[in-house]
């Protein structure tokens, strides 16, 4: 018995984790608590050195406060949040409105545009889903739309951010998996938009087909003219596009890292909601609070996951895990598959930090190795792999039981709709994601063109 604890302890990881981690306790803890209990195991099984334990502040230092890639992600997470207090979204969303007023769904569809829109002005999931569903929620609903297809297309459309550029996660990814961020941002600016394009189709093609879930009113403005909506464009849809194109263009011009992207996205948000006449101290102490707050959640995430990954190493998890693969003689199309199926299942329990923290470090390496002849070559399959797993990891927010998306959206908007109508809204959209990953595996060139492009 000792003797198989010895040589599958890491394995045991797994299940406790699990198992902690449904009980509700905050995640950082659940991690770090893991992985202090097995290196005590280890330590009393004489498998693991005491002094080892020091090496979980120098890998955290490493990993997150001594990294400069990460550094990007506070000032995301500040453009993001201020742009969210200071209404900049809310009057985008009533401009796409207008504009799009003759269509099938023409408020499903513009909270889709404008889902897409934000998605490159910020990562936060949350933020975009209590943001949009405050605005766009009670419109729908009062214009009769179904809650099921309301609640669908805010959900969806609000968790684009996780995918398009600069996402958070996305920074989270490059460098666990030790590619370029730029690179990584442009690569996923086709499939993003393969997605928004998805559901766009959906809504339009759903409304024509079942006006009950979005039925056609009369809009009071049909008559607005064009002098102004001209007026309309300039003040609310030209600016954050504009601050879109400055910071994404940055990184891909090659002008800026980053990090210095996301510093010159926060001055910029400063200044939208400076010119809107909303930037106070009290927003920006808001703001900061925020962020700070968020940032330091992140970090502590992060701090408490190396330490978990580095006890399954230590203990010979990966090790393991490869053997294991090994022996299943498995060819390169059918491991990718199997991924993409643990990721997508790991997502109905875990959100996407634990899933990547977690899976990515012990996967790479393996995906690294594989061949899939000129389907793709071996220097792009990293950035391939990240794409497939970055929209499979979309769904997690969107998946129940446990999908962030569908809790932040019912806790904000309370008893207006039905835990079940969020539920029945989100599938088609989930099985939309799916569609769209597949489109990726079959032809890996719509997220592999544009870097390999840029970088010529």
């Amino acid at each position: 018995m000792l003797e198989h604890f010895q040589e599958y302890l890491a394995l045991y990881m797994f299940p406790v984790l699990a198992i902690l981690l449904f009980s509700g306790l905050p995640v950082a803890f659940v991690l770090g608590g893991v992985a202090v209990l097995f290196a005590t195991l280890a330590i009393a099984m004489d498998m693991m050195n005491i002094s080892e334990l020091y090496l979980f502040v120098e890998r955290a230092w490493q990993s997150g406060a001594d990294n400069l890639v990460l550094t990007a992600i506070p000032g995301f997470i500040f453009m993001g949040t201020l742009l969210e207090r200071s209404k900049v979204a809310g009057d985008l969303l009533n401009i796409l409105q207008r504009l799009l007023q003759q269509a099938p769904g023409s408020l499903a569809l513009a909270v889709t545009l404008m889902g897409t829109i934000m998605a490159a002005t910020t990562g936060i999931i949350g933020a975009s889903v209590v943001m949009m569903t405050l605005m766009a929620l009670p419109t729908m609903l009062q214009q009769r739309y179904a809650p099921s297809f309301a609640t669908g297309s805010i959900a969806a459309s609000a968790t684009l951010g996780i995918l398009l550029p600069p996402s958070i996660m996305l920074v989270v990814m490059a460098d666990l998996l030790t590619i370029s961020v730029g690179n990584l941002f442009i690569a996923a600016i086709i499939p993003g938009l393969v997605l928004a394009v998805l559901y766009m189709v959906y809504v339009v093609v759903a409304a024509k087909l079942n006006p009950t879930l979005a039925p056609k009113t009369v809009s009071e403005h049909e008559h607005l003219d064009g002098k102004a909506l001209l007026t309309l464009l300039l003040k609310g849809f030209l600016p954050p596009v504009f601050l879109i194109a400055l910071v994404l263009g940055s990184i891909f011009g090659g002008w800026a890292t980053p990090t210095e992207a996301a510093g010159i996205g926060a001055f910029g948000a400063i200044v939208l909601s400076a010119i809107k006449g909303k930037f106070n101290f009290a927003l920006l102490h808001e703001t900061c609070q925020k962020t700070a707050m968020t940032t330091a959640m992140i970090f502590f995430i992060i701090f408490t996951a190396t330490a978990f990954s580095y006890v399954f190493r230590a203990l010979w998890g990966e090790e393991i895990i490869v053997d294991f693969i090994q022996s299943m003689d498995l060819g390169a199309w059918s491991l990718l598959l199997s991924l993409m199926l643990t990721i997508f299942i790991l997502g109905f329990f875990f959100d996407w930090i634990e899933i990547t923290l977690i899976v990515l470090p012990v996967f790479a390496p393996i995906v690294a190795l594989l061949d899939f002849g000129e389907h793709v070559v071996k220097a792009e399959i990293l950035y391939w792999f990240a794409i497939l797993a970055a929209i499979n990891l979309q769904t997690s927010f969107l998946t129940p039981p446990f999908g962030a998306a569908l809790f932040y959206m019912k806790g904000t908007a309370r008893a207006r709709v039905k835990l079940q109508d969020i539920y029945r809204g989100i599938v088609p959209f989930v099985m939309l994601q799916l569609f769209g990953l597949a489109v990726i595996l079959i032809w890996p060139e719509l997220a592999l063109w544009l870097p390999r492009q840029l970088m010529e």
